[in-house]
């Protein structure tokens, strides 16, 4: 018999991945989406094709946020697995939407911790707990470790820190395997076009083709630890398959400003990126992250995984797919997922 499992936030970035993954492995997988006047399936649509014949992903209307209904849909799907993605997951944005990052990213975290330990009463199920970076704030060592204390600097890095601490105590106090994937930047050509790298990305390609004049960005030296989100969620199932739970950060252990990264995607088009990029202050965070580092190691012996796309070829993806939307913009064709 298969294993089943849930993906809140199925529709992002990671959740649309990890869906390929689960599918690929013969899971018959449940997605939670939100509703909404307009469709946001289009990170997963080619799945919904793919399996047409024989479904094997479903979806159900649900919110984090509401803790009844998430456990009424525990209840009765009674899935293997939970990876829990679902998130207000824009940093920039978590400082004009405080309380709702923290309900949405923390106790959203809470109410599917509370779902699968009422699951539990009836049979085992295992639990990922999708935690960030951010969470080490400024940081207090370097490279950033799983013992690395966090010190948060965003509402949305409080938010998370709420659920890792959740996830850590449901299996301390409850026995539940619950486990905290601690990832560093990850990207994509799915990556939301708000995200710096794909900002950059889709800036770049559009002015490359003349649909766009100047990219406007923030602080150009931060640094952070950009990983292939592909990658990534590999790594989230590799820790649901242990025999014990345990919490693992997920890196490449190589940083880069976002200085480097318009160097990258600019070089690849022939362009001088400073003939481009203006620096607008509303871009600027109130308290700034400066340094992110991953140490892998811990997830490379245990879990045998490792990142396996560079900073320059996860470049090369994103200016490819991107290059190719933007002339299907010119020419008003239609583009599908990648």
């Amino acid at each position: 018999m298969s294993r089943s499992a849930l993906i809140t936030g199925i529709t992002g970035q990671d959740g649309s991945y990890l869906a390929e993954l689960l599918l690929d492995k013969g899971y018959r997988v449940h997605g939670v989406v939100r509703r909404s006047s307009s469709f946001s399936t289009g990170r997963i649509e080619h799945l919904y094709r793919d399996i047409h014949e024989q479904p094997q992903l479903l979806l159900h209307y649900g919110d984090l946020t509401d803790g009844q209904a998430l456990s009424n849909l525990v209840l009765e799907i009674e899935p293997d697995e939970i990876y829990n993605l679902g998130a207000q997951s824009h940093v920039r944005v978590s400082f004009d939407q405080p309380v709702y990052t923290l309900m949405s990213d923390g106790v959203g975290a809470l109410n599917v911790l509370e779902a699968a330990r009422l699951l539990c009463k009836r049979k085992p199920v295992r639990v990922y707990q999708a935690s960030s970076s951010e969470m080490y704030g400024k940081v207090l060592e370097t490279p950033q470790t799983e013992t690395t204390p966090f010190n948060p600097q965003s509402p949305y890095a409080c938010a998370k820190v709420y659920a890792y601490f959740q996830t850590v105590n449901y299996r301390r106090s409850y026995g539940l395997f619950a486990c905290n994937g601690i990832l560093f930047n990850h990207e994509s050509p799915r990556r939301g076009e708000t995200f710096v790298t794909r900002k950059i990305t889709r800036a770049a390609t559009r002015i490359k083709v003349g649909l766009q004049k100047k990219l406007y960005l923030g602080n150009l030296d931060a640094k952070r630890d950009w990983g292939y989100a592909k990658d990534y969620v590999d790594a989230m199932w590799r820790m649901l398959q242990q025999d014990q739970p345990d919490d693992y950060v997920v890196a490449t252990g190589r940083t880069h400003s976002i200085r480097e990264f318009l160097e990258l995607v600019f070089g690849q088009l022939e362009l001088d990126w400073q003939e481009y990029v203006q620096i607008d202050p509303r871009y600027f965070r109130p308290a700034e992250v400066d340094l992110l580092l991953g140490d892998p190691s811990k997830a490379e012996q245990k879990l045998g995984w490792k990142a396996e796309t560079s900073v320059e070829e996860l470049a090369r993806i994103m200016v490819e797919h991107d290059l190719d939307l933007a002339q299907r913009e010119v020419h008003g064709a239609a583009y599908a997922a990648p």
